[in-house]
């Protein structure tokens, strides 16, 4: 069990633990159907192909969504205000993905506490297919 991240304990340049997962073709055409997210492409690779692709490629929300994990799976109680995303190159299943995180801002406002994290989601040779930024709002201890 992992202790609670508070807005006190965080500083600018921190990195959220690093997520290191490989995505089954079967995880990648059942998140395609249960989003209803269109086209072959997301199915297999023998689909992916006819469409001119190397392979199955995984969606861009789907992409997304890991970085979400990233970072519930580091700070559950962070809330969400914003996730953006730069698609840079295709993901496909099959392949060992690392997904980092690190934090680059740091304001607390009446509104709350606030950080701004860097994203990355790259391949086993470092080539960044995702990049992102996030704002969280995180609890404070006290």
């Amino acid at each position: 069990m992992s202790r609670q991240v508070y807005f006190e304990d965080v500083d600018v340049g921190d990195e959220l633990p690093t997520l290191r997962l490989t995505l089954a073709s079967e995880e990648v055409r059942r998140y395609a159907l249960a989003t209803r997210m269109p086209g072959p492409r997301f199915m297999s690779d023998a689909a992916a192909r006819a469409e001119g692709l190397p392979g199955q490629i995984v969606p861009g929300n789907m992409s997304m969504a890991l970085f979400s994990r990233l970072i519930s799976d580091w700070c559950p109680e962070a809330s969400p205000v914003r996730l953006s995303c730069t698609f840079r190159g295709l993901v496909h299943p099959g392949q060992p993905l690392i997904l980092r995180g690190v934090i680059t801002e740091k304001h607390a406002s009446d509104h709350g506490n606030f950080i701004e994290c860097d994203l990355i989601l790259e391949n086993e040779e470092g080539e960044r297919r995702v990049t992102g930024t996030a704002t969280l709002l995180l609890p404070s201890g006290g």
